[in-house]
């Protein structure tokens, strides 16, 4: 029987890619985020052979649209195996004392009350099954804060501890959770960060082969492959050339 995976923010970047692997390893997927035509693009790629594939627009900061997308499912997608909550950006790199309040609240409802809706909404049936994977994407940002990464580092820090905190909830199901925790990954999260300044964007990969979403795609996937015994509570996973979320080489 084929298994169910939902990711969310799958339009672009890490989401996208782990959209590209569940697909090609047999799983049927539920691509979530907020761009239509992006989601109807990918649904039509990844839609080959007996992949079934579900396109959900809505925004994890909606907790009503959300609600209303997972409770409105058919029938045949209600049973989802793998929850991949990956929807999450960084907004500016201000010191904290400049910070920009919406960009703040943008990050805060995303990163930490969007997981946690998405979370509440799928979670409960795994916990009925005594079967399912959370994985949640986290970033090394969230281990130690670095110079105006402060608000986005604190989100980063809270997906560890409600990552943590629910594995240590359902430790009595055969429900596993993951928190993946990337470095630096070239994908749009850069020129979102800098509100669409390229050149700004482009100079954080700058001297540095960063990692890719596919990369953090084949961590999650593994994950979720592991035999059902096997946990996989975190994994860092970095550059080469990167030692820690501030201690980057550059050529």
């Amino acid at each position: 029987m084929r298994k169910t995976a939902l990711i969310t923010g799958a339009t672009s970047g890490i989401g996208e890619a782990c959209a590209r692997k569940f697909a090609q390893g047999g799983y049927d997927v539920i691509i979530t985020g907020r761009n239509k035509q992006r989601l109807a693009a990918l649904k039509i790629e990844l839609e080959t052979g007996e992949t079934k594939v579900l396109a959900l627009a809505f925004d994890v900061r909606n907790r009503a649209a959300a609600t209303k997308a997972i409770k409105s499912l058919p029938a045949e997608w209600a049973k989802i195996d793998v929850l991949i909550n990956n929807a999450g950006l960084a907004l500016g790199l201000e010191p904290e004392y400049e910070g920009d309040f919406e960009d703040w609240d943008t990050m805060i409802d995303t990163n930490i009350k969007g997981l946690l809706t998405m979370t509440r909404l799928i979670v409960p049936k795994m916990v009925e099954r005594n079967s399912g994977h959370i994985i949640n994407i986290g970033s090394v940002a969230g281990d130690a804060a670095y110079a105006g990464g402060n608000v986005y580092c604190a989100t980063k820090a809270a997906v560890k501890t409600i990552t943590d905190g629910l594995r240590i909830d359902v430790a009595h199901t055969a429900v596993r959770v993951t928190n993946v925790k990337p470095g630096l990954v070239e994908t749009h999260f850069s020129n979102v960060r800098f509100h669409g300044d390229d050149k700004r964007a482009n100079s954080v990969y700058h001297g540095i082969k960063p990692l890719t979403g596919t990369d953090i795609a084949d961590v999650a996937y593994y994950a979720a492959s592991a035999p059902a015994h096997v946990q996989i509570a975190e994994v860092l996973v970095l550059a080469t050339h990167q030692g820690s979320g501030s201690v980057i080489h550059r050529d």
